[in-house]
């Protein structure tokens, strides 16, 4: 017998950065304003910039999170190589060798679609098992705006968005026109 229906344990596991991120920030300002003068009120400060930290990136991975992974397919990141176990398709992409990274929102699920030189582009679904991870990858890469990228993700229009550009495509492309 589960102590938190389902759907709270989902939103709690959506949120959960956030929550320790206001932890953090509630036992930083306790230190800082309840305590002398002294090293605590320095680790309450101190404590309070992490914690602030914490909720802006808490934020950010709550919208990334698309779902509950019950998504087709499985995926993995080991040391910038996403590899993706789809029921029909599947496929492995190094985030040194990527050159676009765009959103599919007309697909249902909206998928991530990976291109590299030489490849089929890998088409990541947004709900597959282990998706969240994808995060940490994708902000990794140089130049990336994460805002953009989760204002797409919860955008309405159906399509495909261009999110990241490697800067060498980037000049290329800039010379052809």
């Amino acid at each position: 017998m589960a102590l938190i229906r389902p759907e709270a344990a989902a939103t709690l596991r959506r949120w959960r950065e956030l929550l320790a991120g206001g932890a953090a920030l509630a036992l930083g300002l306790w230190w800082a304003v309840f305590s002398g003068p002294g090293v605590l009120r320095w680790m309450g400060i101190a404590t309070l910039l992490i914690g602030a930290a914490l909720v802006v990136a808490g934020v950010q991975r709550a919208r990334f999170r698309a779902g509950n992974g019950e998504g087709p397919g499985v995926v993995q990141v080991v040391e910038g190589r996403i590899a993706y176990f789809g029921p029909l398709e599947g496929g492995v992409a190094d985030l040194e060798s990527l050159e676009v990274l765009s959103l599919d929102t007309g697909a249902r699920p909206a998928h991530w679609r990976l291109q590299q030189p030489g490849q089929q582009d890998l088409a990541i679904p947004v709900n597959a098992q282990g998706a969240e991870a994808l995060f940490d990858a994708f902000a990794s890469l140089p130049g990336i705006r994460t805002e953009y990228m989760l204002r797409r993700m919860r955008s309405r229009d159906a399509g495909v968005s261009v999110i990241w550009r490697a800067p060498h495509v980037q000049d290329r492309r800039a010379r052809l026109h």
